[in-house]
């Protein structure tokens, strides 16, 4: 007889949107694949032409902008940070800096990038992050991201 297995979490897109308030076309986080609560994130984007920006960055050589890059990683910090605050309908992540970011390497439409999320420092309204964005084991764009946690 084996031993029950374990519940693997489903962290798709439906409780994604449960927890972050952004929605099409700023959403940019499709998959959570693992999570370790105020630790890590580790979390995918699926790059695809049919996205908006790509209309304009830049016609006849599609490259998924660096500042969209530095917001996905945002959106997976705020996922770990706001995933087990109760009232967090009510709650907003701002920016607070942005340090040392660095682009490594295009991302262009096909690609998956992977987002590599660690506390640094974690209070009640604060939190810094170190952040990376990978593709196919390349890293793509890092950051130190800080951000405050503030009333709606």
């Amino acid at each position: 007889m084996s031993e029950p297995s374990e519940a693997v979490p489903n962290w798709d897109i439906e409780w994604i949107q449960s927890v972050l308030p952004h929605r099409y076309p700023i959403l940019l986080v499709d998959r959570v694949l693992e999570m370790e609560p105020r630790k890590r994130i580790v979390a995918i984007k699926n790059v695809t032409i049919n996205e908006p920006v790509f209309t304009g960055h830049f016609p006849g050589r599609p490259i998924f902008p660096g500042v969209l890059l530095i917001e996905g990683m945002a959106q997976a910090g705020g996922l770990l940070l706001l995933q087990e605050i109760p009232d967090r309908e009510g709650k907003l992540l701002y920016f607070a800096s942005i340090e040392n970011a660095r682009f490594r390497r295009p991302v262009v439409p096909g690609d998956q990038v992977r987002y590599e999320i660690e506390v640094i420092k974690l209070r009640k309204t604060y939190c810094k992050l170190t952040a990376k964005a990978l593709v196919d084991g390349e890293v793509a764009a890092e950051a130190v991201l800080s951000s405050v946690m503030v009333d709606r």
